[in-house]
């Protein structure tokens, strides 16, 4: 299955096979280009589909280089499946991509791929793993991919040589395929070639040359190449090739070993056309991953480590016990610290792009991934959000070689999880540690965590009991994580900047906070924040824990070249501590002797304060949740006596410690939206009702105005609704993650984002997006009918559940709700 590669003499440029024979061969290489338009590094199959991609787009001046030979690296020891299988659903479209341009491949290039549409089985031999695939199952269907759920019985049908009887079910996906890898690579180099693309083997990229922020050259062991562009796609060695640059660049990645097996013919062979299939829950890397320190290269397995793995294969297929092994393939394949590829322009360098970390699905993944990344680097944005693979979600705290590989070792093992255990203590997010919930003495937090994954979990009651806390007497979040950055000027700068960047009117008096999104030229949210003003030229922005990076990226890239204005990171200089509920106003008050009421007070405010003996505290009257309290940005060598004291205080007001599972809760039922979750580059305010957000009734000419005046005249076509569930049971019934199908009046109309259960409706909310059907192909506008006089239903693994939507909170149901316990306690008081 081996591919043939063509190139001219020992050190050359590749060609085509139409270009090869009418080529002079010669032994002396030919000489690298002198300037080009884009390099792109690697030669693997993500390496050739990028510059496939960016010829198709009508990019020109591309030179691609590869230190070995095409295609030799990972790709060349590559299983060649491409299936639709992925755990979120923009791999997913990556991956149907891949499989259709694949398939397609042969006819455009006129070289054989080896591609077969085989389908294939996802296999379940237990109830948990049978309902993942189920949910799997709801989103292919939303994205328009064949699948069906079936029964043990219907895969005996499909593949004769499984023993299925302790399958629970599984899952088909008929259009998945196999491929040969060197050959789709030969293809798309082939193609990428005929559209002029120049190709150079045993070319070895020393590292990439900047100046002042931007890509200016590549500087190989046959010379420097002048360019705009970089393209790191040198897959295992994408993290040596980031820490070569001038301006270190951060490719948070590591080499594990990676195998499968290659057996001869059976005495009966298959039809070509029985489906591949993947075990159960168990992991095909246990007993324990290998990791591969640099350089990587492919090794001698070791049979007895991966003797368990052969076992349960062999109870799988016990007919294959017959086979001949003629090969165990362990090569080294990069995986990154959760799972995801790692895709974009990297931060503080112009032209720097990234595409590597493919986590083993690199086959499946490379048409859809060079397809998206080449679409960033022409128009400035992919057409698809890829935000969950975006390489500034992570930060420098992600690129400690230790950290990799003890975190690789654990996503290889255990993924998917919601929480990663290795390289910290409780909850991560982007390197700081957040509490989910504060467990009872004696209870164990992995326990309670890992229990019922898709039913009503055990730490239900815990944080019912916090979120009690919030709206009856006081808790303390803490949020340290969020994002925090400093803007300053000598003058109006800082202001101008804003102003441009951000849809609402930031031209406020000293001491007002105003939520806003940061907006691109569509309109949609490059970030969501919190910005207050804390003096006439200094402003302090709070944005989501993800946003560091990204944010970070993006004030940058709009920010003119000025001595005077300045922003910094001030993120690890200030802990912040939410106090949340009725009571906040006394704790601060008898720790500030200020009044905390509103009339002294107003919400959306900042004040610098005293709190205890310390100085300079930023208290602010807001809580990201909808409840009563404060924000406290504590300068970080104040941050525990600050704690202790209103830990101490409140003790009389009922004070406890909450997490972010209460946070999460609270702030879904009140129906706020979230960036990176319900909120991204593809979602506008109007989208989401936040026009009263959109500084509108100004004549200031805000990225994205333009674009919203439109969707202002037009209509949107899509509209952010609450859902209540209705008719199902918080104890025997699945439970809601995001990314269910909505469906209205039977049809499907959307999915959702978020969900939480609400205690205090005491029943379940998702948040999400709908759309009515199109009218002659053209999106149609949302309109308040459409909305409010529709059925709904949300399907949770196949089962629909019927439920209540809105454009607005349910505060009349919780009045309802509130009256309804009142009559009830005065009732059975009355009684007694």
């Amino acid at each position: 299955w081996i591919g043939v590669l063509f190139s001219l003499g020992r050190r050359g440029i590749w060609s085509s096979p139409r270009r090869l024979a009418s080529a002079v061969e010669t032994t002396q290489p030919i000489p690298l280009p002198s300037q080009a338009r884009v390099v792109i590094c690697g030669g693997g199959i993500v390496g050739t589909s990028v510059a496939y991609h960016l010829a198709k787009l009508g990019w020109t001046e591309i030179v691609l280089l590869e230190q070995g030979r095409l295609g030799a690296g990972t790709t060349r020891l590559c299983a060649g499946i491409v299936s639709v299988a992925k755990p979120i659903s923009i791999e997913c479209k990556m991956a149907d991509y891949s499989n259709s341009l694949y398939e397609h491949l042969e006819e455009e290039t006129g070289v054989k791929t080896g591609y077969v549409k085989t389908g294939s089985l996802c296999l379940a031999q237990n109830q948990d793993r049978f309902l993942s695939l189920k949910r799997l199952a709801s989103r292919l269907n939303v994205m328009g991919i064949p699948c069906n759920v079936i029964k043990p019985k219907e895969v005996s049908k499909l593949h004769p040589l499984v023993n299925i009887h302790d399958l629970v079910g599984a899952l088909h996906l008929p259009g998945d395929a196999v491929v040969s890898p060197p050959d789709v690579n030969h293809a798309l180099a082939t193609a990428a070639a005929g559209h002029g693309v120049q190709i150079h083997e045993r070319t070895t990229v020393n590292h990439v040359m900047m100046e002042k922020g931007h890509v200016t050259a590549v500087e190989t062991d046959r010379g420097a190449i002048e360019c705009e562009y970089f393209v790191n796609c040198a897959g295992q060695w994408a993290y040596e090739l980031g820490q070569a640059s001038e301006t270190k660049v951060s490719v948070p990645l590591h080499g594990c070993e990676h195998f499968y097996l290659l057996s001869k013919p059976l005495p009966e062979p298959l039809q070509p056309s029985t489906p591949g299939e993947t075990t159960s829950s168990q992991s095909l890397y246990s007993p324990e991953p290998q990791v591969s320190p640099p350089p990587l290269q492919p090794r001698t397995p070791d049979y007895l480590l991966y003797k368990p793995m052969l076992s349960a294969l062999l109870r799988r297929m016990p007919e294959l016990e017959v086979c001949e092994i003629q090969q165990l393939v362990n090569c080294p394949e990069s995986f990154t610290p959760d799972m995801r590829c790692l895709m974009g322009e990297t931060p503080g360098v112009h032209g720097y792009f990234v595409l590597a970390g493919m986590n083993a699905s690199g086959l499946a993944f490379a048409g859809g991934a060079g397809k998206y990344l080449a679409e960033w680097m022409t128009y400035g944005y992919p057409t698809a959000n890829v935000w969950p693979l975006d390489i500034k979600r992570f930060g420098n705290l992600q690129s400690s070689r230790t950290f990799l590989r003890h975190r690789v070792m654990e996503v290889m093992r255990e993924f998917p999880r919601w929480d990663f255990q290795t390289g910290r203590q409780w909850m991560e997010k982007h390197g700081f540690e957040r509490a989910k919930y504060f467990i009872p003495a004696g209870k164990d937090l992995l326990s309670l965590d890992a229990s019922k994954t898709f039913y009503k979990p055990d730490w239900f009651d815990i944080v019912g009991a916090e979120v009690k806390c919030c709206k009856e007497a006081v808790c303390v979040i803490d949020m340290s994580s969020f994002t925090k950055f400093e803007l300053t000027s000598t003058d109006d700068q800082a202001l101008a900047l804003l102003q441009h960047l951000c849809a609402n009117d930031l031209d406020v008096p000293v001491g007002h906070i105003v939520h806003t999104g940061m907006l691109n030229e569509r309109g949609g949210y490059e970030n969501d924040c919190s910005v207050v003003r804390v003096k006439k030229n200094s402003f302090f922005i709070i944005s989501p824990t993800d946003q560091q990076v990204h944010c970070w990226s993006w004030l940058k890239k709009h920010m003119p070249d000025d001595p005077q204005l300045h922003l910094e990171d001030v993120s690890w200089k200030y802990t912040a501590l939410n106090l949340i509920g009725p009571r906040a106003m006394d704790v601060l008050g008898e720790l500030s002797y200020v009044s905390m009421t509103p009339e002294h007070f107003p919400s959306l405010f900042c004040k610098e304060m005293s709190v205890g003996y310390a100085n300079g505290i930023r208290v602010m009257s807001m809580t990201h949740t909808g409840e009563p309290g404060f924000m406290l940005y504590i300068p970080i060598e104040y941050a525990l006596h600050v704690y202790n004291e209103v830990m101490s205080v409140g003790q009389k007001y009922g004070i406890r410690n909450a997490g972010y599972y209460a946070l999460r809760s609270l702030r879904i039922e009140k129906f706020f939206a979230f960036w990176g979750q319900d909120l991204d580059p593809f979602t506008t305010p109007l989208e989401c009702g936040r026009e009263f957000r959109v500084k509108f009734d100004t004549d200031i000419d805000f990225l994205g105005r333009a674009s919203l005046l439109h969707q202002r005249q037009e209509g949107v076509s899509r509209r952010f609704i609450m859902l209540v569930l209705e008719d199902h049971d918080t104890e025997l019934d699945l439970w809601p993650w995001w990314g269910e199908p909505i469906y209205r009046n039977g049809e499907l109309c959307g999915t959702t984002t978020s969900s939480a259960y609400s205690y205090t409706l005491e029943r379940h909310v998702c948040l999400g997006f709908v759309s009515p059907p199109s009218l002659d192909g053209s999106p149609a506008a949302v309109t308040p009918d459409f909305i409010n006089r529709g059925d709904y239903e949300v399907d949770i693994a196949g089962q629909r559940y019927p439920a209540k939507a809105k454009l607005y909170p349910f505060s009349s149901l919780f009045a309802q709700q509130r009256r309804r316990k009142d009559e009830m306690e005065l009732s059975n008081f009355q009684g007694k």
